[in-house]
């Protein structure tokens, strides 16, 4: 079969599946302004660093696309001034929809950088704006393919790795947190993807994947990707993962990331880093498999990496399809949703960050699109290699 998509181009529209509802309800949610947007990306209808810079770069293309076509044209294409303000209020606005996911702001100033390169060529505002379109709609298409580069490096790396610890390179068993297949991204995925080649090339037996609450991104949408693409899986609970890694031989973790810090420190979903700890302990490599934009060259370190605080309520509610399923049918046919508190009423506190830094000294491999980085003799990561700075 073939993979989920997160976003869905027509000619002219742009829709996302509503990952809130998976996996009991395909619900495809029409983009048609900025404002919704960033709501979608803001309450996590859309999520993945890939998919949400994507979104943001496809939805401003078409905003200025329609400003385009309108009689009389906006105010803000009368001349190169006022269309740097609008922009820069645009994307600026954008970028606070999810701050920690470093692909969005990297999107952002991608289009920054051509709206100042095309004022200083001299260009009427049409043109400017033509420019910024071919360019977010650019980010979006570099994607897919940059995504099976990685995978692909990634993949092939471990296969080495575990033979030269005398293994056959088969069989191979790989565990991951969260969710960053082709929901996360724009098609194929980044530590999903590594799982997927590792599928293809006949090399994997087992996928082990967290349910990564209080989101359960893993249980709802990696566990419905695995299935999709009929690979061979098993979900566990977050607090098993040492469990299993006592009692069941794992070759590697392989997660994602929305920061990459330049020493190698990566913000990536809540309970990366206990599984990173878990990891170090019984002696996995853990893989971080993530896009060139992802590595943040600006921050020294995880500390500088600005953690995103989620709503309370996130962590004292479970979504989901109401059971039994057969009793509980809307008008179309579709599975009903419920919210169900878990929680007593009116607790004193609740910390509920969406994501957690796991040290580079717990990191065994770093992949980018561009290939591999593994750290030097001094025990620290060389990151220019793999983000074509060298």
């Amino acid at each position: 079969m073939a993979a989920l998509a997160s976003i869905r181009r027509r000619p002219d529209k742009i829709e996302i599946i509503n990952q809130l509802l998976l996996p009991h309800t395909i619900e495809w949610l029409e983009i048609d302004t900025i404002e919704q947007a960033h709501d979608a990306i803001k309450t996590m209808k859309i999520r993945g660093a890939p998919a949400i810079a994507s979104l943001a770069s496809l939805e401003f293309a078409q905003d200025l696309s329609r400003a385009l076509k309108e009689s009389p044209p906006p105010s803000y294409l009368s001349s190169p001034e006022a269309l740097q303000a609008h922009v820069t209020k645009t994307l600026d606005f954008l970028y606070t929809a999810r701050p920690t996911a470093v692909n969005l702001g990297t999107a952002t100033r991608r289009l920054k950088g051509v709206l100042q390169s095309s004022i200083g060529a001299g260009k009427a505002p049409k043109d400017i704006a033509e420019d910024l379109i071919e360019e977010g709609k650019k980010i979006d298409d570099e994607d897919l393919g940059r995504n099976k580069e990685m995978a692909k490096w990634g993949g092939e790396w471990l296969v080495k790795e575990v033979q030269k610890a005398g293994g056959s390179g088969e069989g191979l068993n790989v565990m991951t947190v969260c969710n960053t297949g082709s929901l996360a991204t724009s098609g194929y995925g980044t530590a999903l993807g590594l799982i997927t080649y590792l599928h293809e090339t006949g090399k994997l037996d087992r996928a082990y994947f967290t349910q990564t609450a209080p989101y359960h991104q893993g249980s709802r949408l990696t566990a419905l990707e695995l299935q999709t693409l009929k690979i061979p899986s098993t979900m566990i609970v977050d607090t098993m993962v040492g469990s299993l890694f006592q009692h069941h031989k794992i070759d590697a973790v392989a997660v994602g990331a929305d920061r990459i810090a330049r020493n190698g420190d990566t913000a990536n979903k809540i309970g990366t880093y206990n599984a990173a700890v878990l990891a170090a302990r019984h002696g996995i490599p853990l893989i971080v498999v993530a896009p060139v934009s992802t590595v943040d060259l600006d921050i020294p370190d995880g500390s500088h990496i600005p953690i995103e605080q989620r709503p309370a309520i996130e962590a004292c509610v479970v979504r989901g399809a109401l059971y039994p399923i057969s009793d509980n049918l809307d008008a179309n046919g579709n599975k009903q949703q419920a919210a169900v508190m878990i929680t007593p009423e009116g607790l004193d506190g609740i910390y509920n960050p969406s994501f957690d830094v796991t040290p580079a000294e717990l990191i065994s491999a770093i992949v980018t699109e561009k290939g591999v980085a593994v750290k030097g003799a001094d025990g620290k990561f060389d990151l220019s290699e793999i983000t074509g700075t060298a």
